[in-house]
């Protein structure tokens, strides 16, 4: 059976600061680009927001998909389940509450295969989503992260 493989990154300029990400999706011999940014963000949030994004951008569930990443944050907080764990304790002292409902919500239905590869290592598909994802960070991106912000100014009951 035929496989799509969605490739992805997520950088930030700081930590929180300007931040993008960058994916590849690929299916036979065709293949897409998809990138964005925010004005302020987290690294950790872009990652998985670039796995999100790309999976809400495959419109069949009659492949299989492999996943390749180099965020280890991401990667094993699924493949070792944490992520369910986190669910069933209402995500009490976990960041990133909002997308990891989002994720869980999306990857209903696909069958997901996930691959951590070594950032920087000369992967061509990661490389390729690390320069997506770094412009879309450091092209002064406007759009707002709107639930980082919220829960930022909460902490500083702004």
């Amino acid at each position: 059976m035929k496989k799509i493989k969605l490739f992805t990154d997520g950088s930030s300029r700081g930590n929180p600061g300007p931040g993008g990400y960058g994916i590849v999706l690929k299916f036979n011999e065709k293949e897409k680009e998809i990138s964005g940014g925010f004005r302020k963000t987290t690294n950790n949030r872009m990652e998985l927001l670039a796995v999100i994004i790309g999976l809400e951008s495959i419109k069949t569930k009659d492949h299989p998909i492999e996943i390749y990443s180099d965020s280890k944050y991401v990667i094993d907080s699924i493949t070792k389940r944490w992520v369910n764990n986190w669910k069933l304790k209402g995500f009490k002292g976990k960041k990133n509450k909002d997308l990891w409902l989002r994720y869980l919500e999306v990857q209903t239905n696909f069958n997901l295969t996930f691959h951590w590869v070594k950032g920087h290592a000369g992967h061509p598909e990661n490389e390729r989503c690390d320069v997506l994802a770094y412009n879309a960070a450091s092209n002064n991106p406007k759009e707002i992260d709107a639930e980082f912000e919220k829960s930022e100014s909460d902490l500083f009951g702004i």
